[in-house]
This record gives C-alpha cells, sequence and structure tokens, in this order.
C-alpha cells in the first residue's frame, strides 16, 4: 500500500509540474539583476554587444530572438510615474525603434498593463520595416529598484502568426523582484 502511495503522489508531482501555459518553453532566471522570464525551446543563448543584458535566439532562424535590457530610471519613478502604456509605448516607438526603421515610422499596435501580486507591467505591440524587412514586436516593461526592464520578443512579419502565441506567452512570464 506504501509503494502506491509514493507512486500515486510521484506522478501528482511530475503532472503538477507539467502546466500546459509552460508546454515548450524554458525558464531563465537572474538572481543578480532580479528578473525572470520563459523563452522557447530550441532557442539558445548568445553574446550581444548592443546593450543587452541576455539575448536568445531561435537555433534554426537566428532572425527570432528574445531579449532583456535593463536601463536605469531617473529619480527611481515607478511605472505608472514614467507613463501610460500608450504614452511610452509611443516614445519607445520615437526613440529606439525609430532608428532601426526604414522609410516609415514603427506602427503601434496595441499598449496594454497588467498587473501581478506586487508589480505593474506594460505590454507593448509593434510593427517595423527595417533595411532587413518587416518585424513584429512584442515587449513587456516593468521598473524595480531604479531600474527599467524590458523584455522584447521580435520576429520576421512572415513568422508572426505561427509564433504569436509562444511569444505573448514569453512576454507575459517576465517577472521582475
Amino acid at each position: 500500500m506504501r509503494w502506491i502511495w509514493l507512486g500515486l503522489t510521484f506522478l501528482a508531482l511530475c503532472l503538477g509540474g507539467c502546466g500546459v501555459a509552460t508546454a515548450g518553453l524554458n525558464p531563465y532566471i537572474d538572481t543578480v539583476d532580479g528578473y525572470q522570464f520563459l523563452y522557447p525551446n530550441g532557442w539558445v543563448q548568445v553574446q550581444s554587444n548592443q546593450g543587452m543584458d541576455i539575448l536568445f535566439h531561435d537555433l534554426i532562424d537566428p532572425s527570432e530572438t528574445v531579449s532583456v535590457v535593463i536601463s536605469p530610471v531617473k529619480s527611481g519613478k515607478t511605472l505608472a510615474e514614467l507613463g501610460s502604456p500608450l504614452e511610452l509605448g509611443e516614445r519607445l516607438m520615437n526613440t529606439a525603434l525609430a532608428q532601426a526603421a526604414v522609410d516609415q515610422k514603427p506602427q503601434l499596435v496595441s499598449a496594454d498593463s497588467h498587473r501581478d501580486d506586487q508589480q505593474l507591467y506594460y505590454t507593448l505591440e509593434y510593427i517595423v520595416n527595417t533595411n532587413t524587412g518587416t518585424r513584429h514586436n512584442i515587449a513587456t516593461i516593468a521598473t524595480s529598484h531604479g531600474k527599467l526592464y524590458t523584455l522584447n520578443a521580435s520576429v520576421p512579419e512572415s513568422r508572426w502568426a505561427k509564433l504569436a502565441p509562444t511569444l505573448q506567452q514569453v512576454v507575459n512570464s517576465l517577472q521582475v523582484y
């Protein structure tokens, strides 16, 4: 009887760890900088010299990326004090994304917010025409301890329809602490 209970307990623990929300995703945890997120299976960490704290790309198609950038926040402002999702989305669109764009201004598709127990997050979605083609970006932004965390997922527009559900899980998985 004891073996049956042990077996059932083991099975329950295994099944409990196999949640649908994380199927096909791996955790990345940075305890030094205080954040974590999930990234797709088959994506590998690579070195970046573009000011990114971490960069992953698809092993087969390196143009599909997930990255985190950490920036200081003036005066330790909260995310809400920096502006609404729309205001920050437009600011990002007119600065960082505009530098990568060719011919036309990036298009802000959506700007939303959500909150977990302790943190406010903004999720921003863009379409950007670059010199390598049209890209679809989705990002989540949060602040903590005087830092702005931006997790960005970017893929060619031609791959967006297929990867959108996975990349939305990725950006929604960001947690800063």
